[in-house]
């Protein structure tokens, strides 16, 4: 009899583990999809929902916003931003043809702004014709004069869209793909990580 006890008490506890096991797998499986797909500039990358401005500017990229006057003025990393807020209208400019609009992010306690993490990246690259300067603009390691409507979708068999743009919206990271419909080259990019912060924040 107290075998028998033995193996029932076995078999619920095989049948209570399974599920907890199915729930890791399936964690695993999301966490797989929400791979963050690094940005690099002339070779300094950029992680969006993990590098601060500061390390923008450490590598001396031009980072700037455009002030009440409609002037663009570079930032200021120790002008200090309020809690739980999310700032727009600052920029990365490559050249005058080229350049990537970015927003800025805090959490919990306000923080000099050079310690604001990217939470937003959108990069323009309509008006630049020049292989030799986009070739160093790279999204998940791969040159934009490299990444094609086509190849994007070779490379996210899983992702949406049609012929000029190609999408994957998933549960913490965006990305959204935009290309030329004649020729099939990437003219846009736009990565974002999402918060739960206030949108009030607005430096533009």
């Amino acid at each position: 009899m107290r075998n028998a006890l033995k193996i029932i008490c076995l078999l619920l506890a095989l049948v209570l583990l399974l599920p907890a096991c199915s729930g890791e797998s399936g964690s695993s499986s999301e966490k797989e999809q929400e791979k963050l797909l690094p940005i690099k500039i002339n070779g300094t990358e950029i992680r969006v929902g993990e590098t601060t401005v500061q390390t923008l500017l450490d590598q001396d990229m031009n980072v700037g916003w455009v002030d009440e006057n409609y002037e663009r003025v570079d930032v200021d990393p120790d002008m200090e931003l309020e809690p739980n807020s999310y700032y727009t209208g600052g920029s990365i400019n490559v050249n005058e043809n080229i350049f990537a609009q970015i927003s800025f992010v805090t959490e919990e306690e306000a923080i000099p702004l050079g310690e604001a993490v990217i939470a937003r990246l959108e990069f323009y690259m309509h008006s630049e014709d020049d292989p030799a300067v986009l070739s160093k603009i790279e999204f998940d390691g791969v040159p934009v004069t490299e990444l094609t409507r086509e190849k994007a979708g070779e490379m996210y068999p899983d992702w949406t869209g049609d012929e000029v743009m190609w999408l994957k919206y998933g549960l913490e990271y965006k990305y959204d793909l935009n290309f030329d419909m004649t020729s099939g080259q990437m003219t846009k990019f736009t990565v974002e990580r999402e918060y739960d912060v206030d949108w009030s924040g607005d430096q533009s």
